[in-house]
């Protein structure tokens, strides 16, 4: 059975037993079973992105095409996670202790995660431009014969396409590896003019919130206060309420990761999920690995962790130096060797047209749901405190 069955089915069950009346004892062990089942998906759900399955086709970890699963697992996830919190409660058990207290801080951390979809979503955009600048490079490299001319047109986009890729780390606060990149584009010849136009274009696309807004600093504070319940809240409504805390989160990280993002220096690499909680054993394993691709960037600064940036970021620094060598005519081996990295820069840019709008689509769909799931609750919450007002 799917993904989509299992959800399906989950949550009708939840639907009928809502409606049906029971004792409250035959309740609580409802609730227990329906909990358990919300883990068993939880678990199900990651461990297919950690280890493909049969049923749940490999796609390289943060690809353009994973990323879209992760997000298919989020909505999931919060739909479930939504029926477990709402679907046919009464009201006043949302404003009871802990979740009066529980309930308030997972919304919060609902309204920063809806912050960083606007950021990534402005993300997206310039890596949009940056696959622009990759095709106009391969158009480029595909002429035959290959002349000065169109090594040149290569060059400039080419130059253009990895400065803008540097700007994001500068702007984030500057560090080694971003000089690094900065003095790539000075050996490659290129003139302060054009770098500052490319910089100026890169801030256009990239600054879409506060100049003050810190990526870095919004995953901290999603994660402040995100404590496991212990006792009996850990067989209550606390449970889903800090594991959707923490898919939130995580899936959140993820972004700011794979996807240029305003300020991101010092992002968090590690989440207090503690290591016995079976349903966070493979969340628990995408993020370490993550955290290493993470440091391994710090260290070179690329602009994301997004893969196909990282080959295309590859790709124009190494048709960068054949640009900087060239002589017309080149040497056939030479040429046979830079057409099979266009052509591999060529299918990245056709990965990146295929998937990027859906991945912002979906972005903006994961957006606007998180939305109405706010108001949702935040209307339950209202109708809880009416209901346990006293009577004047």
């Amino acid at each position: 059975m799917g993904a989509t069955d299992n959800q399906g089915s989950f949550l009708n069950r939840i639907s009928i037993r809502r409606n049906q009346v029971v004792s409250m004892e035959g309740n609580h062990e409802q609730e227990l079973e329906d909990l358990e089942h919300f883990q068993k998906h939880v678990a199900d759900r990651f461990s297919d992105l950690l280890s493909p399955s049969e049923d749940f086709p490999s796609d390289p970890m943060l690809s353009i095409a994973w990323v879209r699963k992760l997000l298919d697992v989020f909505l999931c996830c919060e739909a479930e996670f939504k029926a477990v919190l709402l679907m046919g409660r009464d009201p006043s058990q949302i404003s009871k202790p802990p979740l009066d207290r529980l309930v308030p801080e997972f919304l919060d951390r609902v309204v920063k995660a809806l912050d960083i979809c606007n950021a990534v979503s402005h993300g997206v955009d310039s890596v949009r431009h940056f696959q622009k600048l990759a095709e106009i490079a391969v158009s480029a490299l595909e002429q035959r014969p290959i002349g000065d001319g169109q090594v040149r047109r290569a060059k400039k986009a080419l130059s253009a396409l990895v400065i803008g890729m540097a700007v994001e780390d500068k702007e984030g606060g500057g560090n080694k590896a971003t000089e690094r990149s900065w003095s790539f584009g000075r050996r490659s010849g290129v003139s302060a003019p054009n770098k500052e136009r490319a910089v100026g274009h890169f801030r256009a696309l990239s600054w879409g919130m506060s100049k003050g807004w810190s990526a870095a600093k919004q995953i901290q504070a999603m994660s402040s206060n995100l404590v496991a319940p212990k006792g009996n809240e850990a067989s209550g409504l606390a449970q889903p309420v800090y594991i959707m805390s923490t898919i939130m989160l995580f899936v959140m990280w993820m972004l700011v990761t794979a996807i240029p993002c305003q300020e991101r220096n010092g992002l968090m690499t590690h989440f207090p999920v503690p290591r016995n909680l079976a349903w966070a054993q493979a969340m628990i394993g995408l993020q370490e690995k993550i955290s290493e691709e993470w440091k391994k960037k710090e260290k070179k600064g690329s602009a994301g962790l997004l893969e196909e940036m990282q080959k295309m970021e590859k790709l124009g620094q190494s048709l960068i130096e054949f640009s900087d060598s060239f002589q017309f005519p080149a040497e056939a081996e030479k040429l046979e060797e830079v057409a099979a990295q266009v052509a591999e820069l060529a299918e990245t840019c056709r990965k990146m047209e295929e998937g990027l709008v859906p991945l912002q689509q979906q972005i903006r769909e994961l957006f606007h749901r998180v939305v109405r799931s706010r108001s949702e609750v935040l209307d339950v919450l209202d109708q809880g405190g009416k209901a346990s007002a006293p009577v004047m």
